[in-house]
């Protein structure tokens, strides 16, 4: 090993969910690292191109998602383009006939997350790809890394996976399981169309302009009758990459052959994805595991709210148990990698529930720290205590 570096807490994963973990770790006394192993942070709301900060509201007037999750959505939007949807301001309140969510620029977000990490801190390592975990028994003290500078270790009291694929719990040992994905892909299109619009509003976030093409969540559209692919096999991920920007050549095709050739100076891709827009790929199988029934139940261990961003009126209780892996010490997840089932899953996978359990992770490994214990040791009125005092409510009887 070429180096060590040691931490007090250390994120895997820059997605939302790690971003979120990093600030809260940070913000609460923790000397922070984030490793990511691209070059932008964001995950898939940036480098994915899904560019939509989904509902914090419950869709009948009502805000129910708080803390950084709030944070991030406006710090979203800083450097353009976007705005709050008229009502919602000020959040809390609402009109119910709109929902609290926001459009964003991808890049323009990626320098907004950029600026909090900065400020807050944290020590961010891009371009560091996680080869390995370093272990003591069932805990997990570091992550062997791999960069320009060549292989090391990173160490740290405490870890918190946000990897999306749960890579940091499957490689210490932690009980995992995996899912499947219909082909789709989203892009960003240049268009004399949405050149003329922008003109004739006077705005230019008209310029943003959505390409989505596809099975969405279910399977609806998909091109390949039958057809998904696992997002942890390296076979099936780049045949779901190669298939899925085939969807978009295909699409173009079609559409010069009936309007001619110049058309392709009227219309084409602007930014492709930098990454696979895989939905689901693997989680754990933690202490406890989000179901299809749960959204209408009260959870003892709830440490936040996530809105059904499909259905109005439909709240989700998280359980503090569902971010806590089996078998692995010194470890908590965050993002689409927690433990949860199919619905549940389609609704805690999206960039509000990220930004949730990457605030609640990176809380809850800076108690372990302070408290020299691991997270699932930890009382959980303790948390739940420290997330009311942030304004999170943990239960609908309390928004």
């Amino acid at each position: 090993m070429k180096y060590k570096k040691d931490y007090d807490v250390v994120v895997a994963g820059g997605g939302i969910a790690g971003v979120a973990a990093a600030i809260e770790a940070s913000r609460n006394g923790m000397k922070t690292a984030l490793v990511e192993k691209t070059v932008f942070t964001g995950g898939l709301a940036t480098t994915g191109l899904i560019y939509v900060y989904l509902p914090l509201c419950d869709g009948c007037g009502t805000q129910v998602t708080f803390g950084l999750s709030e944070e991030l959505l406006r710090a979203s939007i800083i450097y353009g383009p976007g705005d709050i949807p008229k009502g919602w301001e000020n959040g809390v309140k609402g009109p119910a006939g709109t929902r609290f969510l926001v459009r964003f620029s991808p890049a323009s977000f990626i320098i907004a997350l950029d600026e909090i990490l900065v400020n807050a801190g944290i020590d961010v390592w891009f371009d560091t790809l996680v080869v390995g975990t370093v272990m003591k028994g069932q805990q997990i003290t570091g992550i062997e890394v791999e960069n320009k500078s060549g292989r090391g270790i990173i160490s740290a009291k405490c870890l918190v996976d946000a990897t999306g694929d749960a890579d940091l719990a499957f490689q210490a040992g932690a009980p995992c399981v995996e899912t499947d994905n219909w082909l789709s892909t989203w892009a960003i299109m240049a268009s004399s169309e949405a050149a003329k619009k922008a003109v004739k509003n006077g705005n230019a976030k008209d310029l943003l302009s959505f390409f989505i093409i596809g099975g969405d969540n279910v399977g609806r559209g998909a091109p390949e009758a039958g057809k998904k692919y696992l997002g942890t096999d390296s076979k099936n991920v780049s045949e779901f990459i190669l298939k899925s920007r085939e969807l978009l050549t295909n699409d173009l095709k079609k559409l010069y052959a009936k309007e001619g050739k110049e058309k392709r100076n009227d219309y084409y891709p602007l930014t492709l994805a930098s990454m696979p827009q895989l939905r689901t790929t693997r989680r754990i199988d933690g202490l406890s595991t989000m179901k299809d029934d749960g959204h209408p139940k009260k959870i003892s261990d709830s440490v936040g709210l996530v809105a059904d961003w499909r259905k109005r009126g439909v709240v989700w209780e998280v359980p503090y148990s569902s971010i806590l892996p089996k078998k692995v010490k010194g470890l908590v997840t965050a993002g689409r990698c927690i433990s949860n089932e199919r619905d549940a899953w389609e609704v805690m996978r999206v960039i509000p529930a990220a930004a949730l359990t990457g605030q609640v992770a990176g809380l809850s490994a800076a108690l372990a720290v302070k408290n020299k214990t691991n997270p699932d040791a930890l009382a959980v009125e303790d948390i739940q205590s420290a997330l009311k005092s942030k304004g999170i409510p943990l239960h609908m009887e309390n928004v």
